[in-house]
């Protein structure tokens, strides 16, 4: 699999200096899957699913250790963004029968944040701080933001997420904790459970009530000082 990853990513790049990556000479020429993103819209989702690519990364600012919303002041509501790009999905695969897989990047900390991402039509997630509070990750409980380090316009930081247990338990437990940070996929099957859910798809078609979020969406670590 090849992943292209930007902070927000467009099938139509323009620049005096340069030839952008043409996303449909890339998907032509390779023969393995390409997920490419980020976005958060419905018509920037077709645009890129009309390259021919096989996945999507939604999300412009939710990550706990993203600065963007700030520096720049763009970003959409995670939950928004996924429930946009899926419905783009849907559309596509009427139309074309090709279906391209919506993965959630950013915003999920926790088993309910994993399955409020499903239930939005995402057919999967990107994690980040779940993976840095293992106890094997080489952060030993710190995270930095993606684009911490870009030369000119630093829109992430660094920020303490601590060491919540091993791999296995924030994966798979057993745990004792009531916070949701373990056992996300547990999480993920009691939710299903709970809305009659046999499949992933079938959870796609759970009813949902979307409420406008708070300003900090997905910031808790920056907060926690």
């Amino acid at each position: 699999m090849v992943v292209v990853q930007s902070t927000v990513t467009t099938a139509r790049h323009m620049s005096r200096s340069y030839r952008g990556l043409i996303f449909s000479e890339m998907v032509s020429s390779l023969k393995v899957p390409v997920v490419v993103g980020n976005c958060v819209t419905y018509s920037v989702a077709q645009e890129l699913m009309e390259t021919g690519i096989d996945g999507i990364l939604v999300g412009v600012g939710p990550g706990a250790a993203c600065t963007t919303r700030e520096v720049v002041g763009v970003g959409v509501p995670q939950v928004t963004a996924t429930l946009e790009c899926a419905a783009a999905r849907e559309d596509y695969f009427r139309r074309t029968g090709r279906y391209v897989s919506v993965i959630t990047d950013g915003g999920i900390r926790t088993g309910g944040d994993f399955c409020k991402a499903i239930a939005s039509g995402a057919d999967g997630v990107m994690l980040g701080t779940p993976f840095a509070q293992a106890e094997e990750a080489p952060g030993h409980g710190y995270n930095w933001g993606m684009a911490n380090p870009h030369p000119e316009l630093p829109r992430g930081t660094r920020i303490k997420v601590g060491t919540k247990g091993t791999l296995q338990q924030i994966l798979y437990g057993p745990t004792s904790k009531t916070d949701g940070t373990q056992n996300l996929i547990g999480a993920l099957r009691v939710a299903m459970g709970m809305c009659g859910a046999y499949t992933v798809k079938d959870l796609h078609k759970a009813e949902m009530v979307v409420a406008p979020s708070i300003k900090t969406e997905g910031k808790y670590f920056q907060m926690s000082d």
